[in-house]
């Protein structure tokens, strides 16, 4: 670059300095934007105007920069309107200018196009034409630029443009998961973000109903009420789009933990007594989201009534304040909701009850909005009301989408103050993808999914046990306020109990009903709590949890409630292993409160007999089994089931004397991932060591079952995942068979220092750490429960057998459970440093520091429990 080039590259830097100080000391959004915008576009006119590109072509800014509108880093989108198609020098001249604006440091996006060229391409594209929609000049003839606003507007079909910006928002939606209250949102694309204010913007332009909130309102189809909110919130999720840009340094619209702090901290948000400045930072985003999301709705309804020109159709009464009309649930007159308040919630039941309606009518939508703030404690109490909202969740079909409706419209969180005060609420730790109130509307959705014939296939046991519960919608009164004090400070789910019995009530349930919903709520984690961390093999264990539950209706409704909560947290969270443990103990738990029984004698008998009928379908017969049998006593077969017994057997039943290991592996029945069966004379830290070949080859353990047989042989099960890396399945069983034998029969120390595989802390486990814990406890027949909770990393489980393998301690169970990226592990262990309190302690630290993160490496490696295992 030459000297003038230098002298225009540091003016554009020092005049982007100011405007970017002058934003964080306090200065609008507003004067940022067009500030940067004015500031390019003066570079702009300089450099074009020195190329000698201006008497051929006219530069026009487009897309965002057309707005007068430039976040920190977005793309200076610039299109070079030539007056005849390029010549050979225009070519040259053009790519001079352009390397020139590189060099200056512009992020230029550019296109070179003729008129023609231009119309052509904004009918195969659509977001060309957006583009093009949203232009100004910058440098050039004017009557060439005017010439080229005609024809683009010309060639518009204002019909068809709207249904293709319609649809297009749509796909958006669903990219973004339909919902604004990601705990990571994208401010910009995601729903209740910037982009569905532009879609408005844009087709009310293209319509000729105006490009602006104020065009809008004197049109009628907004009031200056609420473009002055538009305005309001527009503006808040524009100033955190431009700190993200600053505190990132990059073109960045995801609002991810990361950054979360930093640009609270630059916004000037200051922490409550309850909220961290993020918490408070993110609240404001999604309410401002919510406003966006909801004007979006009706304002786009508005344009199509008055663009399509339909006719009314005659209204269709409903009662004295509703009518059909369109197809829509309306008003009968403008003020009827003034005079009859009850129809606030009356509007949502009747949505539910009439399900030939397709929406509410933007009129509705907007009296419903402003309502809202009738709805106060005198409202509440009124016992016509409190018996619309219960018939409301008693509704066969539609509740879901009315009560998300209701949180949309903000009417939710003023019928149940609890539940606004989670709108929003973030929740900061490992697993949970959305905020505490999507969360909640997520498990009831799972929970009308279970209700719904056409999901039958997805759980067909949650489908059955749904369709004979005689009141499901208690089920939802439990999935409401599960979580409903969350971020309130103690047990929320004692605080949840309390307000879901004041609840039912002031709805006036009955006692047993009212008994159901508080236990489920108080109750919701203990069945996941057990099936995934004790010993499902152990008939104290389910004698203790049907005890806890009493009765089979309870156990029901807990089930339902417990598959449905996990699965609405993340999709990363549910996998078939988890669904199989909790329906083990869901059976086990039916059977005993049934009438049945869990004592080992009948079980194992049942086992054996099973086994052995699988056995003969294999052409193997009954004394094939003794030589095996024999060896194993009754720990073995109440902790394996008939399945894995036979299996067992049939891989083992001429082998027993076995000088070398044997390794079998299989697919895993229930699931991805595999089945691996060890057996060998056993050995010194021997499961220490299969960990660290699990650790060693990136597969996570899932579950452990250690057994010693009578003669001294190690019959260990390891479920092992790639969490779906390799393509074959069966070519990796071939590679854990042989490659494991081998491991084994080396009989190697253990390696010191470092784990096998190299370690890199995500970015989520850096934002919410876990705090390591440990903790023993002693069970009834001397052996030891120790439980550990850390962030999940790879090598965790090789980490914490190294250590049980140094204080040698025996290893009988092993239960892996991760909930995102927090990892909490249980396991039944026996030796004899466990008998003093001196050896507890030295087993604890030990553990804690191995729990620890290890220092960074530069080398990545995928999380997983991820030995993972």
């Amino acid at each position: 670059m030459n000297d003038v080039a230098f002298k225009l590259r540091d003016r554009l830097r020092q005049e982007r300095d100011v405007l970017i100080k002058r934003f964080n000391a306090g200065g609008s959004v507003d004067g940022l934007l067009h500030g940067l915008a004015r500031s390019v576009d003066g570079l702009l006119r300089e450099v074009a105007e020195g190329s000698g590109i201006t008497s051929r072509a006219a530069l026009i800014a487009v897309g965002g920069y057309g707005r007068g509108e430039l976040f920190p880093h977005s793309d200076v989108d610039v299109l070079i309107l030539l007056n005849q198609p390029a010549t050979e020098d225009d070519a040259r001249t053009i790519e001079n200018l352009v390397s020139l604006l590189w060099d200056l440091g512009l992020p230029l996006g550019h296109s070179v196009r003729t008129l023609d060229e231009c119309l052509d391409e904004a009918r195969r594209d659509i977001t060309v034409l957006t583009a093009m929609l949203e232009s100004r000049l910058l440098v050039g003839a004017r009557s060439r630029f005017a010439a080229f606003s005609r024809a683009i507007v010309d060639s518009l079909d204002r019909e068809a443009y709207f249904r293709a910006k319609l649809l297009e928002q749509q796909h958006r939606h669903i990219k973004y998961d339909e919902a604004p209250y990601s705990l990571e949102p994208n401010v910009k694309e995601g729903p209740g973000g910037l982009r569905d204010l532009q879609v408005v913007v844009w087709v009310a332009r293209a319509s000729g109903y105006g490009g602006t909130w104020a065009e809008l309102a004197r049109r009628g189809f907004i009031t200056t009420e609420e473009a002055r909110i538009i305005r309001r919130s527009e503006r808040l999720i524009k100033e955190i789009r431009a700190r993200l840009h600053l505190v990132t340094g990059r073109r960045e619209d995801r609002l991810v933990f990361d950054v979360q702090d930093a640009v609270a901290q630059l916004s000037r948000v200051h922490a409550t007594a309850q909220c961290r400045p993020s918490e408070v930072l993110m609240q404001q985003y999604y309410r401002a989201a919510k406003v966006v999301k909801q004007m979006n709705t009706i304002l786009l309804q508005n344009i199509e009534h008055r663009l399509f020109g339909r006719e009314q159709s005659e209204a269709q009464p409903l009662d004295a304040t509703f009518v059909v009309r369109n197809e829509l649930l309306d008003l009968a007159e403008e003020s009827a909701l003034e005079r009859d308040p009850s129809g606030i919630l009356r509007a949502f039941l009747l949505m539910a009850q009439n399900r030939e309606l397709k929406g509410m009518s933007a009129q509705l939508m907007r009296a419903l909005w402003h309502a809202r703030v009738k709805v106060d404690a005198r409202y509440r109490r009124d016992p016509a009301n409190r018996a619309t909202f219960l018939a409301l969740l008693q509704q066969p079909k539609g509740v879901l989408h009315e009560l998300r409706r209701m949180n949309d419209l903000s009417v939710l969180g003023r019928y149940l103050p609890v539940f606004r005060r989670i709108v929003g609420q973030m929740q900061h730790d490992l697993f949970h993808v959305y905020t505490v109130d999507q969360h909640i509307l997520q498990v009831l959705r799972n929970l009308r999914r279970f209700a719904l014939s056409a999901h039958a296939h997805e759980y067909p046991l949650c489908s059955q046990l749904m369709a004979d519960f005689d009141k499901p919608w208690l089920l939802y009164i439990a999935a409401i306020f599960h979580d409903i004090a969350k971020g309130r400070g103690g047990d929320h789910s004692d605080l949840g109990s309390r307000d879901a019995r004041r609840f039912c009530r002031d709805h006036g349930l009955d006692r047993a009903d009212t008994d159901l919903v508080d236990f489920l709520v108080s109750q919701h984690l203990s069945l996941s709590q057990v099936a995934q961390k004790q010993d499902l093999a152990d008939p104290a264990v389910i004698e203790r949890f049907a005890a806890r539950v009493k009765d089979e209706r309870t156990l029901i409704a807990l089930y339902l409630l417990t598959v449905a909560d996990i699965r609405g947290t993340s999709p990363k969270v549910w996998n078939a292993w988890k669904g199989k443990l909790l329906e083990d103990l869901f059976r086990s738990t039916r059977r005993l409160l049934g009438g049945g029984t869990v004592a080992p004698t009948a079980v194992l008998e049942g086992r054996k007999q099973e086994a052995l009928r699988i056995l003969r379908l294999y052409g193997l017969s009954d004394s094939a089994r003794d030589a095996l049998w024999q060896q194993l006593d009754i720990v073995y077969f109440l902790r394996h089931g008939a399945q894995d017994i036979a299996w067992h057997t049939r891989s083992l039943f001429s082998k027993v004397e076995s000088e070398r290991p044997i390794v079998r592996a299989r697919l895993a029945r229930i699931g991805e991932g595999a089945e691996v069966l060890i057996y060998v004379k056993d050995q010194k830290s021997l499961f220490a060591r299969v960990c660290g070949y699990f650790d060693s080859r990136n597969l996570s353990i899932l579950d452990a079952r250690v057994h010693t047989t009578r003669h001294g042989y190690a019959l260990d099960t390891f479920l092992v995942t790639d969490h779906g890396r390799a393509r074959h399945y069966r070519e990796l069983l071939s590679q854990i068979e042989h490659e494991l034998a081998e491991w084994i029969a080396r009989e190697h120390e253990l390696p010191s220092g470092e784990p096998l595989t190299k370690y890199r802390q995500s970015r989520q486990s850096r934002q919410f750490p876990v705090s390591p814990s440990v903790q023993l406890q002693p069970d009834e027949r001397g052996s030891h429960l120790l439980s550990v909770v850390a962030t999940d990393r790879l090598g965790l489980l090789y980490s914490i057998a190294r250590v049980l393998a140094k204080h040698e301690l025996e290893v009988h169970t092993a239960k892996v459970l991760t909930l995102g990226e927090r990892a909490e592990d249980v396991f039944l262990v026996s030796g004899a440093q466990l008998d003093s309190a001196k050896g507890q302690l030295a087993i604890e630290s030990d553990l804690l520091d191995a729990l620890a993160p290890p220092p960074q490496s530069s080398e990545s490696a995928s999380s997983g429990n991820k030995i993972s295992v």
